[in-house]
């Protein structure tokens, strides 16, 4: 799963669903059983060449299962093409624990830019200057906006909330990597194997959760904390939580 797709179902739902935050039992499977499938192959025969052959083939065979039922083939390809890229690297060292190469590296990526887009930033391309916190910019994107569409960037509150946000998801990365990265240069692949799995979808989920939550507290989705209507159930911020100022509200999502 991705950042953009968790952010933007948290921006668009009225109630969280834990199913539609991993990609649903189909999504949660194509996410998972590569990875599952390596493990368990790798430790059982400590052969590199089926271990990642098996799990290519699951992951090819999940895009196959959605091009024959005509369903959109983005996540599965993406996924088979990232499992691909993977098993390559572990074959072309030797080394099985390189399977996960790659994933600590985009996790150190993701970290990297998530925690710069807080930082104030100079005007570049269509990009506004000043901080522009990867949350806001995909609940902006999932809400029908582009990245210049601004209003929660002028309300104090909103921007603040953000940033907190993307925050979480940049120690989710780091969380991941202070656990994987001695594992790695441990060479302790099964267990490594194991770290990924457990912290893979359950946190991404959990930090979806915690997203939707605290888009939900500032602001029904489709709208901004300053003019959404208070919910019966308590779950949007009351009139003393938000900005004093009028915020014009943002497109409704989709």
């Amino acid at each position: 799963m991705s950042l953009q797709s968790g952010v933007g179902r948290a921006a668009s739902s009225e109630r969280f669903s834990l199913a539609e935050a991993v990609g649903g039992p189909r999504g949660a499977a194509e996410a998972v059983l590569p990875g599952l499938v390596f493990v368990i192959v790798i430790t059982a025969t400590r052969s590199l060449v089926w271990a990642g052959g098996l799990a290519l083939g699951v992951a090819a065979l999940a895009a196959l299962a959605r091009l024959v039922a005509r369903q959109p083939l983005q996540q599965a390809l993406a996924g088979a093409v990232g499992v691909g890229v993977c098993a390559l690297t572990a074959w072309r060292t030797g080394d099985a624990v390189d399977f996960y190469w790659w994933g600590l590296l985009l996790n150190a990526v993701y970290a990297v830019v998530l925690a710069v887009s807080t930082l104030p930033l100079p005007k570049a391309g269509p990009l506004p200057g000043g901080p522009l916190p990867v949350t806001g910019l995909l609940v902006a994107a999932a809400r029908g906006g582009g990245p210049g569409s601004g209003a929660w960037r002028r309300d104090r509150a909103q921007l603040r909330l953000h940033r907190r946000l993307t925050w979480m998801w940049v120690g989710l990365f780091v969380l991941r990597l202070a656990v994987q990265t001695p594992l790695y240069l441990a060479g302790a692949v099964t267990a490594l194997g194991v770290a990924r799995l457990a912290m893979g979808l359950p946190l991404f989920a959990a930090a979806a959760w915690v997203t939707w939550l605290a888009l939900r507290r500032a602001g029904a989705p489709g709208s901004t904390a300053s003019d959404a209507a208070p919910a019966a159930d308590g779950g949007v911020s009351g009139p003393a939580d938000r900005p004093a100022g009028p915020t014009p509200g943002a497109p409704a999502g989709p």
